[in-house]
């Protein structure tokens, strides 16, 4: 092999090694600089962003809303990462870990600070006794399918995405690698799919909420350029037909538009179920 990389002996950062997000990425964690977080007005407080893993909370807001669920009205307010809003003092104190989505829960006389996608999806069913099945049986599949989201996706966007759609240059190992496990993942959840209606039974679950908008969207062609074809995503039709299903429902229409700064329609902020609403009636 030519051009061989030989790793050094102590790791350093440097430009080169850090991509297209070498401006905000560095091997040390902490605030950087001071910025307050806003507050709005409902107990659920929001900071994210419209990736798969914020589209995550803001569909199981919507979905519980949409149950009749009126203390889960929130405030998402917008963190753009590109621009470090994650390393703010106000989010590092929600978040040390200085990822999207955090929630902050002020209904009760403390603030309860919650981070980790799959662990919001798991605080608000448990709070509010929705998508979260109480027998014991049933509540361990929609956790063995919770876990499995969250012990996979990285593989999806870390690996494939990343090597196949964000690195500076096409390599053909990573992208080979991280394609075949992506692959296998798509068949697992097909096969899943071939013997129930949603992922963990007949009803929907935050694992459903969960896997979604990574490989719902995956599947629908919606998640990076020319992945669809590449992956033969229509071979796997069970998934196919969840993915849509899913797509179809309302909650899932409006949550997938929150805390986002591109596409046909997003909504950058949500205060009110008046803010989603604008923004459908404009693209109507």
């Amino acid at each position: 092999m030519t051009n061989q990389y030989i790793p050094p002996k102590v790791w350093t950062m440097s430009e080169e090694n850090g991509g297209q997000w070498a401006s905000i990425n560095r091997p040390d964690s902490g605030a950087r600089h001071e910025q307050e977080l806003p507050v709005g007005q409902h107990p659920i407080q929001l900071y994210s962003m419209g990736t798969p893993n914020g589209q995550k909370v803001t569909i199981m807001l919507e979905e519980l809303l949409a149950l009749g669920v009126k203390e889960a009205e929130y405030d998402a307010f917008l963190i753009k990462i590109g621009d470090g809003d994650q390393f703010g003092s106000g989010f590092v104190s929600v978040n040390p870990n200085s990822k999207i989505p955090a929630m902050v829960d002020r209904s009760g006389e403390t603030p309860v600070n919650v981070f980790e996608s799959g662990n919001i999806l798991f605080y608000l069913a448990e709070k509010f006794g929705h998508f979260l099945p109480t027998e014991t049986a049933a509540r361990a599949e929609v956790m063995n399918w919770l876990f499995w989201l969250q012990g996979s996706a990285p593989f999806l966007g870390g690996g494939f995405g990343h090597f196949f759609a964000y690195a500076p240059e096409k390599f053909e190992y990573p992208i080979n690698r991280f394609a075949m496990e992506t692959k296998r993942q798509l068949d697992v959840l097909d096969k899943q799919l071939a013997k129930h209606t949603f992922i963990a039974g007949e009803s929907l679950s935050i694992a459903d909420i969960a896997i979604w908008p990574w490989y719902g969207n995956l599947a629908l062609d919606n998640s990076y350029a020319d992945a669809g074809e590449f992956l033969d995503v229509q071979s796997y039709k069970n998934l196919q037909r969840w993915a849509q299903m899913m797509a179809e429902r309302p909650a899932v229409q409006r949550g997938k538009i929150i805390n986002r700064t591109m596409g046909d329609i997003s909504v950058e902020e949500r205060h009110s179920a008046a803010d989603i609403d604008a923004a459908l009636n404009q693209q109507s």
